[in-house]
């Protein structure tokens, strides 16, 4: 059984001991842990920190505010994009990409007219590349999801009218 100190002999600290628990505690801001445990010639020392400050906010508190901005936010916000009768949705979960290389040219820019079948995008799943052809023949007038961000399926990408 590891050894416990009393409560006197843990008030003592060596002023090597004091620079062992500023070094841990740096350590800890460094690396974002929440807690740092070692055992050395006997000693055993802890340090932790409580990260968990909103924890002790009631919940009615929080609640209230993020309904009026969620509230505010659907007011504010345009008509869903996906109900659109010219979206193109993302037929798959993935990583949408404007152009077939990094570097290389996109494949639409707003304003860009479109044939059917023409490559849109290329989403990313699962290490292929799969080519988003176009349903339509027309203008692109929204791109809807940056270069290289992560979609949803079903999720609006591009508006062709």
């Amino acid at each position: 059984m590891a050894r416990q100190p009393d409560d006197k002999a843990a008030a003592k600290f060596s002023s090597e001991d004091s620079a062992l628990i500023r070094e841990l505690a740096t350590l800890l801001d460094e690396t974002s842990l929440t807690e740092i445990e070692i055992e050395r010639a006997g000693l055993r020392l802890r340090v932790a920190r409580n990260v968990s400050v909103t924890a002790a906010v009631p919940t009615s508190v929080i609640a209230a505010p993020v309904a009026a901005v969620a509230a505010a936010t659907a007011a504010a916000a345009p008509a869903d994009l996906s109900k659109h009768p010219g979206a193109v949705t993302s037929p798959m979960v993935g990583t949408a990409y404007w152009a077939p290389e990094p570097g290389a040219k996109p494949f639409i820019e707003v304003g860009s007219k479109v044939s059917v079948g023409q490559t849109l995008l290329i989403i990313e799943a699962m290490k292929t590349m799969n080519q988003i052809p176009s349903p339509r023949a027309g203008t692109v007038t929204q791109i809807l999801v940056e270069d290289s961000q992560p979609v949803e399926f079903g999720e609006p990408l591009v508006i062709i009218e």
